[in-house]
């Protein structure tokens, strides 16, 4: 009927087969595609090459497309008719900064849909074999962004273990967060993990005490991106010794760990 639409697309932590059927449909009826670095971006190459891919992602060697400029280009090729994907890591709704796509969308008048997607904050962990959760342990998650660093609610968590407190885009701010953690009253013994690349083939857990976990993910080269997972799920072994069948990814991932109450 000649209407565009924008479809908001949540495509999952990093692997090809989290990507959701909805999503991979959603993919499958596109002319335009915008996509972020992060995501299953090995399925642009799957893509017909009739359709045009908008590459807004951040690199070291691209700056990002500021978000104004990414609203104005859904809002542009739908009002040429045209069936647009944003393609997001994770979940659009989740530090995607989704929000305020679909308000662009909908202030211009363009049909827009969200088709959700595992965030990364609840995947990641998951793939690394730890529970945000667990009976007798814990039973309540708090998720933050290292760009804004530990607010009230999480350094509270971590000073009275009521919480695991998930850390996105948080390997640049862990020497200030883990710092401030203690410094208001956090254990400095508190289990921390740190999970690269989580979910694909180049999954890596590296492991330290919260006095010690900064200098640990120095020494090992952490980079992002990654997860960081703060609390007493994070210690190593609590479900017992992994076995190459258990998950999907295997045992053999690479871990680098320092026990808790070693010295910094």
């Amino acid at each position: 009927d000649g209407t565009g639409r924008v479809v908001l697309v949540g495509g999952g932590p990093g692997a090809t087969d989290l990507l959701t059927l909805r999503g991979r449909r959603a993919l499958a009826e596109a002319d335009v595609v915008v996509t972020d670095r992060l995501g299953p971006r090995s399925v642009l190459a799957e893509l017909p090459p009739d359709v045009e891919v908008v590459d807004v992602g951040k690199r070291p060697d691209h700056h990002p497309v500021p978000q104004d400029e990414i609203n104005r280009i859904l809002v542009d090729r739908a009002g040429r008719g045209l069936t647009v994907v944003r393609l997001k890591g994770g979940d659009p709704f989740v530090y995607g900064r989704g929000g305020e796509e679909v308000l662009a969308c909908r202030t211009a008048g363009v049909p827009v849909e969200v088709v959700p997607g595992i965030s990364s904050a609840l995947a990641v962990p998951a793939a690394a074999g730890i529970p945000l959760t667990h009976r007798g342990t814990v039973a309540a998650v708090h998720v933050v962004n290292g760009h804004d660093g530990l607010d009230e609610a999480a350094r509270t968590a971590l000073r009275e273990g009521s919480a695991t407190v998930v850390v996105l885009m948080g390997v640049a701010a862990l020497e200030q967060m883990a710092a401030e953690a203690v410094a208001h009253g956090a254990d400095p013994a508190t289990p921390v993990a740190v999970v690269e690349n989580g979910t694909t083939d180049r999954q890596r857990t590296t492991r330290a005490p919260l006095h010690a976990i900064a200098e640990r993910a120095r020494a090992a080269g952490v980079r992002a991106p990654a997860i960081v997972v703060m609390g007493a799920v994070a210690a190593e072994g609590l479900l017992g010794p992994a076995c190459d069948a258990a998950t999907r990814v295997p045992a053999a991932t690479g871990t680098s760990t320092l026990p808790v109450g070693a010295a910094s």
